[in-house]
């Protein structure tokens, strides 16, 4: 054990979704334990003012980007001796490559330890007013490397809608694709932009609008969920169109809904924006 009586090993550590506020106490008690921590800089960030106060949270702690998780040789060193934190916003296990930690360490016989946290996953379906039962598959909506644009998020999204499910759709963070930069979260006129492009894609590729699908894109509903778990939550409800023109905020996400409830129905209408 370290002196501030934290067990050897690598500790992943959920932060919450974006209010240190949120985070649990387990977690901080923890977090202040280990002898090293790093902030995971790539699947999720949180906000500025956030950041700057981790350490006072905390204790120090070093940003680590997508090289150094996916290739840990470095991180796993130190914590075969003593105790590392790797400090993940929202729920640390959301991500597979958080996922595959835990293989390397079973391999190389590292204790691991995981202390959840609030993700922006649960928090957007508790906050949308729609029921949890009825959500399909999740989707992340990527921007288009390059040349190549896959259709692969909206077709799932079709497949939940016609079986009556629900889609919550995360929006990327990084253009690039590297998680090596700072992340340059998608934006809602860029979602909406990405999936009408997909939409176009699949007509040509398929030679015909599927029948559930013939509504046009921009009149579809949605939810829009912005900054989740922080000062500046905002949700709104509206027409992809309309959710599209939506400004303001730094990450988003998206609930496409299927056919609802009364009682969603209701909750839907009470979050379009104040006319």
């Amino acid at each position: 054990m370290t002196d501030e009586g934290t067990d050897a090993g690598l500790w992943l550590i959920g932060l919450g979704p974006g209010d240190l506020g949120m985070m649990a106490a387990d977690a901080i008690e923890r977090a202040r334990g280990c002898e090293y921590r790093f902030l995971e800089g790539y699947t999720a960030t949180l906000p500025e003012e956030e950041e700057a106060r981790l350490e006072s949270v905390v204790g120090k702690w070093e940003r680590v980007m997508r090289p150094m998780v996916e290739n840990p040789e470095k991180m796993l060193a130190k914590a075969k001796e003593t105790s590392v934190a790797l400090l993940v916003v929202g729920d640390p296990m959301q991500a597979t490559t958080h996922i595959d930690l835990e293989s390397r360490c079973a391999e190389q016989g590292i204790d691991f330890s995981i202390i959840p946290g609030i993700s922006a996953t649960s928090l957007a379906i508790s906050v949308s007013g729609m029921q949890s039962y009825k959500f399909g598959r999740q989707v992340t909506l990527p921007f288009a490397y390059g040349e190549y644009l896959p259709t692969s998020p909206l077709e799932l999204i079709d497949a939940n809608f016609v079986n009556n499910l629900h889609t919550l759709v995360l929006f990327d963070l990084d253009p690039t694709g590297m998680g090596v930069e700072s992340p340059q979260p998608m934006n809602p006129s860029q979602a909406v932009d990405m999936l009408q492009k997909m939409f176009e894609k699949m007509v040509e590729g398929e030679g015909a609008v599927r029948e559930s699908m013939t509504v046009p894109l921009g009149s579809w509903d949605g939810i829009l969920l912005s900054d989740l778990g922080t000062r500046e939550q905002r949700v709104v409800s509206g027409k992809l169109e309309d959710l599209s023109t939506v400004s303001g905020g730094r990450i988003h996400c998206l609930i496409l809904p299927a056919e609802f409830t009364g009682m969603e129905r209701e909750a839907y209408e009470r979050r379009r924006p104040h006319r």
